[in-house]
């Protein structure tokens, strides 16, 4: 029988996880090897450097710029108040008194006696790097971060937005195949991860957003939603970043898909516990997938669920390109012999049957994802 590996998305009731939490730039690291942190302590700090405000000195004041020195009221190097007169200077025969006010809170950097303009650096802008997961700190990166090691229930998903956030973990609906709607949402959502089923419509998004939701899992969502909900096209599919006020989290793909079983009894029989969310997902070189994690002190392991394992008949399986991407179905055929393609690569692939339609197509073996029935 032919075979292949195949990756899939993990999960598993316990595995053991491990983050690097690393600042953009040096700074100051709270925590020390061994500690034990929770999911929102914060491990690091830094300082950014505050933007800089140009004010042109010489021409508001009328004044030679190598005069400009002389104007200020403040000597380099001083902090000021938004609404400070930083620089003055007399005209009309020395009648008016023109000035120069901070537009900002800041620090006088420097001024040019070319120019005739002063720098004023804004307050730096303070960065926080908090753990993510509630675990014990495995190494110490001096002035950049740490390691956060943690025994966890761990769920991936194909594809999410939104940044990192935390909540106890509500199921909203009474199965994996029935969709998440406005009238499932409730005021004690608030700060929750809500757990839908096949699909959620951006109303549905939008009301959980108003209600305060950390973050929302759910099988499929529209792409067209998807780009309402942004503004904008995606792009490169590199996401995470977004400020959306909510971390959306799709399991399986684009359109009204059910929740796989595995999924959902792994997010229901940790219903009520504390779940770190990401909804970061980069989809070409160095795959990055949206996260659950659960953390616990558990140390036995109830099965990897996503690990890597054999592709053969039968196997459930979701493509994971166009242009059948985010469907699910089953391996009916495992072709030994190379197939030529459009692009007239030769490559490995395999009949699968579509459980929405059991319509079946041959897909490159490369294009797929193994995920747990």
């Amino acid at each position: 029988m032919a075979h292949s590996y195949t990756p899939g998305l993990r999960v598993t009731d316990s595995a053991t996880v491990i983050r690097e939490r690393r600042l953009p730039l040096k700074g100051d690291v709270l925590v020390g090897l061994g500690d034990r942190v929770t999911s929102e302590q914060v491990v690091a700090r830094c300082e950014l450097p505050g933007n800089v405000q140009t004010l042109n000195i010489a021409s508001r004041l009328s004044v030679d710029p190598a005069n400009v020195g002389g104007t200020l009221r403040h000597p380099i190097g001083s902090a000021v108040k938004k609404g400070d007169v930083v620089a003055s200077a007399r005209s009309l025969f020395g009648l008016v008194t023109n000035t120069v006010t901070a537009p900002t809170d800041g620090v006088l950097e420097s001024i040019s006696s070319i120019t005739g303009q002063l720098i004023l650096r804004e307050p730096p802008i303070p960065v926080e790097v908090n753990a993510f997961v509630d675990g014990a700190v495995r190494e110490v990166i001096a002035g950049e971060g740490v390691v956060v090691e943690t025994r966890a229930a761990f769920l991936q998903g194909i594809f999410g937005v939104g940044g990192e956030t935390w909540g106890e973990i509500a199921i909203a609906v009474t199965g994996p195949d029935q969709d998440l709607e406005v009238a499932h949402l409730k005021s004690e959502h608030r700060g929750k991860v809500v757990v839908g089923g096949a699909y959620v419509s951006f109303a549905a998004l939008t009301r959980a957003r108003e209600l305060g939701v950390a973050a929302v899992v759910v099988g499929g969502f529209d792409d067209r939603d998807l780009r309402q909900l942004l503004g904008r096209d995606l792009g490169v599919a590199i996401t995470g970043s977004e400020e959306l006020g909510i971390t959306l989290v799709l399991t399986e793909g684009f359109g009204r898909i059910r929740m796989a079983e595995r999924s959902w009894k792994l997010l229901t029989r940790h219903a009520g516990q504390a779940a770190s969310v990401s909804g970061a997902t980069q989809i070409r070189a160095g795959v990055m997938r949206p996260e659950i994690l659960i953390a616990h002190d558990r140390a036995e392991t109830r099965g990897t669920g996503g690990a890597e394992h054999g592709l053969e008949v039968g196997s459930l399986l979701r493509v994971i390109r166009q242009p059948h991407f985010g469907r699910i179905g089953n391996v009916v055929e495992l072709p030994s012999d190379l197939q030529e393609l459009e692009s007239e690569a030769k490559v490995r692939v395999l009949v699968v049957e579509f459980a929405d339609d059991h319509t079946r197509a041959v897909v490159p073996r490369a294009n797929v994802e193994l995920i747990a029935s």
